[in-house]
């Protein structure tokens, strides 16, 4: 420890003698010209002035393990009483080569006595190699017999990951945020997806969107300092009460330890000075398999006391309100009307309103335009139901206040919003000749056919003999029955028709296979523009839609075992029960996981779209 005190001291003599430093900047980029697939590289840039602002290039063919970390050094020359001092200042990036070829590397830049220099282009030639850090120099396995020993200095909880739920007791329909956090002490990179954490009896939507730059703290944890980072961030929204259980999430990273070499001099005094630098030390890279906490959830049930009838599952704080184009019309003529409902909460998952419309106007299945905003605190936005309404008779007709009810979570009650009522004005059409009801011959109708008598034809007639009559004949008596028996048939399709209406589970049945392609082709119109986040929304609920419509399972009741369960009971071959259940995990996975996913995209559609259309061909 003297000696040390004794350097510092002749060194501090040096320096307050006569220095002179040198004035031009050099700003330099190096790095090793030929390295290996998967090996380890430092790149460096050194300038020899002290420098601010320092911007560092892109680094997109090489993976980034860590930097810049900043260092610096200085030599002092004394030549006949006078002293000359080099400072020059270090950024080190470490990287790993990836894919063979030559790439550049562009120039890294820095501000000097508010100037800005710009290094060299350093070309740096990747060769198919035995890859790993192994092949960084220095490095040796087992015990070293040389004059500097290496160890690897990393420990089990140096990198982990955890989960966290933003409330473990919610009720059905609230939702929460379930957060998975990654803590390190260490630079990772290459962070990929092993296992995603499946969420039976959820809807869920991500939060982080594509590619977006993860947010970072810094946390102390046993004394020791953590990187904290969000690595997933999915909103949940419970289908059904109980107690549910969130798997946990698996992932691999790469994750960079210093390897520490101690230099054997023989010399007590330098061993202990020069073992006490970084310069010392080298860096390795290590795979680490990380895996989550698992999570339990305890959904409460919704009171059943003073639950509306028209009570949906809609959970949240929702306003709601109603449009119309017009109540003045002619018959055959169209006119809309909209209901929208906007707010915080489950909105995804409101997929119907309770509209009575008169019976003499036909309507069809309303279009869906949702609005929706993810961000870190939750899921808002808004859903419009757009039908189009046809009358076809004239008249006064009424069209009934439209409610919609909600559990109101801060009021810890049911809520119920009425629109108000609408009074539709029809008129008789022009085009009322082929309508389905007349209430009388139009003017139209009557013309004047002739100017005088028409009269009686006066030539001569070929006169045959009829062997028979049609009164009175088979033919007759068919034709006659026919009307009668074309009548009751109409009646008894009609009535089958108006039960088969009422039936919910068997509507929903018969358009199941129509919603599911309606959903898939809004799902092609996103993949075309790349909207991502809103194509994997779409397929999702196009494939767990058409099981809950197809098979009246209520979606609350969704999950993969439910899906197995119930894929079985129609007979279906084993084969597409299991192509089923693998295209509604990839697309989860595809959906979730970070990283690219415009090479997942048309795989996911050509799957769901071929598996739907296999069980419909199945189920003939």
């Amino acid at each position: 420890m003297a000696k040390k005190i004794i350097i510092l001291f002749v060194t501090s003599l040096l320096l307050a003698g006569n220095v002179s430093v040198a004035q031009e900047v050099q700003f330099q980029g190096n790095a090793k010209q030929t390295v290996g697939v998967g090996e380890t590289f430092s790149l460096t840039y050194s300038v020899n002035a002290q420098g601010t602002n320092f911007r560092g290039p892109a680094m997109g063919n090489f993976s980034l393990l860590s930097g810049p970390n900043m260092s610096t050094a200085s030599s002092i020359q004394s030549v006949n009483g006078r002293t000359s001092m080099t400072v020059s200042y270090s950024f080190t990036y470490y990287l790993v080569a990836s894919k063979e070829g030559t790439f550049e590397i562009a120039p890294a830049v820095i501000t000097v006595d508010k100037k800005d220099y710009k290094s060299n282009v350093v070309v740096v030639k990747v060769v198919k190699g035995s890859g790993g850090s192994q092949g960084s120099p220095g490095y040796q396995n087992g015990n070293s017999q040389g004059k500097n020993q290496q160890s690897i200095q990393s420990g089990p909880n140096d990198v982990f990951l955890k989960a966290f739920a933003s409330k473990a007791d919610p009720m059905q329909g609230e939702g929460i945020v379930v957060t998975y956090k990654i803590f390190t002490k260490l630079p990772i990179a290459q962070i990929a997806p092993k296992k995603i954490s499946s969420f039976a009896g959820f809807w869920s939507q991500n939060l982080i969107k594509e590619n977006e730059k993860l947010s970072q703290t810094t946390q102390m944890i046993d004394g020791e300092k953590y990187v904290v980072a969000d690595i997933r961030k999915i909103a949940l929204y419970p289908l059904k009460s109980g107690k549910l259980v969130i798997e946990p999430f698996e992932l691999d990273c790469q994750a960079q330890v210093v390897r520490q070499t101690r230099s054997r001099t023989g010399d007590p005094f330098f061993d202990d000075f020069f073992n006490d630098s970084f310069f010392n030390n080298s860096y390795a890279t290590v795979e680490k398999s990380l895996k989550s906490n698992p999570l339990v959830i305890n959904v409460k049930p919704l009171p059943d006391q003073d639950k509306p009838a028209d009570f949906s599952g809609a959970v949240g704080k929702f306003d709601f309100k109603t449009e119309i184009d017009k109540t003045k019309l002619k018959t055959n003529d169209a006119f809309t009307l909209k209901c929208i409902v906007s707010g915080e909460g489950n909105i995804q998952l409101i997929d119907k309103m309770n509209i009575g419309f008169p019976p003499d106007f036909e309507t069809y299945d309303p279009k869906v335009t949702s609005n929706i905003n993810t961000t870190a605190a939750g899921i808002t936005g808004s859903q419009t139901f757009e039908y189009l309404v046809i009358p076809r008779k004239p008249g006064k007709f009424q069209i009934k206040p439209i409610t919609f009810s909600y559990f109101d979570l801060a009021k810890r009650k049911y809520v119920t919003i009425a629109s108000q009522a609408y009074t539709i004005d029809v008129e008789k059409g022009s085009g009322d000749n082929n309508s389905v009801t007349y209430s009388g011959a139009n003017k139209e109708d009557i013309k004047y056919i002739g100017s005088d008598i028409r009269h009686i034809k006066n030539q001569t007639f070929t006169l045959q003999e009829q062997g028979a009559f049609f009164f009175g004949s088979f033919s007759f008596f068919i034709l006659l029955i026919l009307p009668v028996l074309l009548f009751i048939g109409i009646i008894l399709y009609w009535k089958k028709q108006a039960a088969r209406r009422t039936d919910t589970v068997l509507m929903k049945n018969l358009k199941a296979t129509k919603i599911a392609r309606k959903r898939l082709k809004k799902a092609f119109d996103f993949m075309k523009k790349n909207q991502q986040d809103e194509f994997y929304v779409e397929i999702s609920q196009a494939l767990w839609g058409y099981l809950s419509d197809k098979f009246g399972i209520p979606l609350s009741e969704l999950s993969i075992d439910s899906v197995k369960e119930a894929l079985e009971k129609k007979q279906l071959k084993e084969e597409l029960t299991g192509q089923f259940v693998e295209t509604l995990k990839n697309t989860e996975f595809a959906r979730f996981a970070p990283g690219e996913k415009s090479l997942m995209v048309e795989k996911i559609y050509n799957e769901a779209l071929d598996i739907i259309t296999k069980i419909e061909r199945e189920l003939r």
